[in-house]
Parts: structure tokens; C-alpha cells; sequence
């Protein structure tokens, strides 16, 4: 079992409520990510997408739920893989930072294990990928 780590480090022209707002709403993240997304728990905390929410994406019986974990308005967004996946010890963490007058640093890890040799790399290298895709949607989505 291999151990993986995407990291992404982004600086946007947003202010951080607007960036936080957007990687928050499970959604309009869906929106980012160009993946359908569902809430379909809601957290019992004041916002809906708040700790102990799920999230799934994908379509139909195809897909991951994903539960929200940490949850620290306009500072950090932490979540794990909740449903059957091909890999394990999963925790995406996002962290927002203020760097400028309106100026959004956007720190995004995540980490896992492979449970299938070999898989982990193909995992890591589409989600790597698909997230540097989506993030560069952030200015106009946000």
C-alpha cells in the first residue's frame, strides 16, 4: 500500500468569503470540479454544508459520498471519503488565506493510500488534474 499527496497552491483576485463561499456550497464545488454534486445530508450545525454533511459525486449508483469533517468559515474546509472507494486514509483539506487587498491563497491537499497496487498513481494523476482544471475556474465562478 503507497501512500499519495496532491498539493495545489493557487492565488486568485477574489476575496476570500466569495473563494470560501464557493469550495463550501457542495454544488456550485461540483460546479468547479465540472462533476455533478449532490448534498445529500445537511450538517445540524448553522450552515447546511457545514461538519457532518455529505456530499456525492458522480451520477446514479456510480459515484463517492464525501463527509465534511472541519469546518471553519473562510479559513478551512476538511473532508473525507465516507462510501466504498479504491482507496483509503483519504482527507482533502482546503485552506483559505488573505494575501492582498481582495486577494484569495487557496491551499489544497489531498492524501490517501492505495488499496490496489499501482491504482494510487492513476487516482492521485486524474484527481491532480482534474482539480488544476477546476480551479482555474474560480475567478469566474466565484
Amino acid at each position: 500500500m503507497a501512500t499519495y499527496k496532491i498539493e495545489i497552491d493557487e492565488t486568485f483576485d477574489v476575496p476570500r468569503s466569495r473563494v470560501f463561499a464557493l469550495f463550501a456550497d457542495h454544488e456550485r464545488f461540483g460546479k468547479l470540479l465540472g462533476a455533478p454534486v449532490k448534498r445529500i445530508r445537511d450538517s445540524d450545525q448553522a450552515d447546511p454544508n457545514g461538519v457532518g454533511s455529505i456530499r456525492k459525486i458522480g451520477l446514479g449508483p456510480i459515484g463517492l459520498k464525501e463527509t465534511v469533517i472541519t469546518f471553519e468559515p473562510d479559513l478551512l474546509i476538511e473532508y473525507t471519503i465516507s462510501s466504498m472507494s479504491p482507496i483509503r486514509n483519504h482527507l482533502g483539506r482546503i485552506r483559505f488565506e488573505d494575501v492582498a487587498d481582495d486577494k484569495t491563497r487557496v491551499l489544497y491537499t489531498i492524501s490517501f493510500d492505495d488499496i490496489v497496487p499501482y491504482t494510487g498513481k492513476l487516482v492521485s494523476s486524474a484527481l491532480d488534474q482534474g482539480i488544476r482544471k477546476g480551479i482555474r475556474r474560480v475567478p469566474r465562478l466565484a
